[in-house]
């Protein structure tokens, strides 16, 4: 039974539980469902329980955050999933934060008390992700995850700090990015002519397209009469399904000039895609995106990345990945002297920096480039000699 009656925000009440032990607890706030938050403390006697409330209670009205003794990291990961984090991130956000956690978090950590998880409990599961073949950028995208969840847990005073960013982050070497140099583009090109699929190779090496944009892409995001195009959305597979996403930045959503061989090779499609159309009759699914299967239904875009491997290996070129068609456009542009900053715009990068982080390879011969045309614009000219008469020397 309860010795203290309910009461309100900032004060506490202290009961006998069933197994004769004594809880205190204390309303800290409200959550955003509109619930309170309380916090309860354990003790063998009712005076322990309420040293200990006396004790939160002070706490609270210095401003201190008050912790749930038997909080589990789990436990709050799941309460931060649902009350916090699901409202403000998209459907798909939300499914790839809730598999980090069941598949990440949750076997490492899960099971230690919120209020005892430690620095050291963190840089233990960062290590022991790294260890296990995770690269760098995928251990720093859980350890994110995590981050973001306990700098909620300090907003709700379950934490005085984020232990998350006392850790260091491990870092993979630096891979050198080589993508086709353009002997090997004009090579590649030659290599794809003929294939069914050749345009979708040709756009994304045009506009460096990522794959899941180019697959993404509907008639209707496509002006063959001005040529242009539109990125609106990426075709990804998610939860095994299909599925269309928006850009993350507004800068992803961008609307590009087709270059005259990649306008051509579309028109082209255009008409093949018509004739299928109505050779496969009522077994054609309408779906209107511009590169399809022979049926008219969306192309995973792990089936034209291993499609884009047997093209090489048919065509002798050497191994890339089908994102390096991507890199082999930014590199083209940037060596044929087009500004970084338009180079961006054309990538969807959401900060020149990125653009120039990723395509420093290409830096030290723009530097170069720059140097001789300075040279060639400035440098003094030779001029004729001329003798102590005053004739100009043959």
């Amino acid at each position: 039974m309860w010795i203290l009656g309910r009461r309100g925000h900032g004060e506490g009440s202290i009961r006998q539980r069933a197994n004769g032990r004594w809880e205190a607890r204390v309303t800290v706030g409200y959550g955003p469902n509109g619930r309170q938050i309380r916090r309860s403390y354990y003790a063998d006697t009712r005076t322990a329980a309420q040293q200990r409330l006396t004790k939160a209670l002070s706490e609270l009205q210095q401003g201190l955050p008050l912790a749930d003794e038997r909080q589990t990291v789990g436990a709050f990961l799941e309460r931060w999933l649902e009350d916090c984090h699901r409202t403000k991130v998209r459907p798909s956000t939300y499914v790839r934060t809730a598999q980090i956690m069941r598949d990440h978090l949750a076997p490492h950590i899960g099971r230690i008390r919120l209020a005892k998880l430690t620095p050291a409990d963190v840089q233990r599961l960062v290590n022991s992700l790294h260890a296990s073949g995770l690269s760098a950028k995928s251990v720093a995208n859980i350890h994110g995850v995590l981050r973001s969840a306990l700098n909620q847990a300090v907003r709700w005073g379950d934490l005085a700090r984020n232990v998350a960013t006392l850790v260091s982050l491990p870092r993979d070497p630096v891979s050198e990015i080589e993508p086709f140099t353009p002997e090997e583009a004009v090579a590649f090109l030659e290599a794809i002519r003929g294939d069914r699929l050749e345009t979708v190779f040709t756009v994304i090496l045009a506009l460096g397209l990522r794959r899941g944009e180019a697959l993404g892409l509907r008639w209707d995001d496509v002006d063959l009469e001005n040529g242009t195009l539109t990125v609106r959305r990426s075709l990804r597979r998610q939860d095994g399904r299909l599925t269309l996403v928006e850009p993350k930045t507004t800068r992803g959503r961008r609307t590009l000039v087709l270059p005259q061989f990649a306008l051509t090779s579309l028109q082209g499609h255009r008409k093949r895609q018509v004739q299928e159309r109505l050779l496969a009759g009522a077994g054609w699914t309408d779906t209107d995106f511009v590169f399809t299967s022979t049926v008219g239904t969306a192309i995973d875009p792990d089936n034209l990345s291993h499609r884009f491997k047997r093209i090489l290996e048919r065509g002798g070129l050497r191994p890339q990945r089908l994102h390096d068609l991507r890199h082999c456009a930014a590199t083209l542009m940037l060596i044929q002297n087009v500004p970084a900053r338009v180079v961006q715009e054309i990538l969807g990068h959401a900060h020149v920096s990125t653009t120039l982080g990723i395509y420093s390879h290409v830096i030290p011969s723009l530097k170069r480039d720059a140097a001789d045309r300075v040279d060639n614009l400035l440098a003094p000219r030779e001029t004729p000699s001329t003798d102590a008469a005053g004739a100009v020397a043959q």
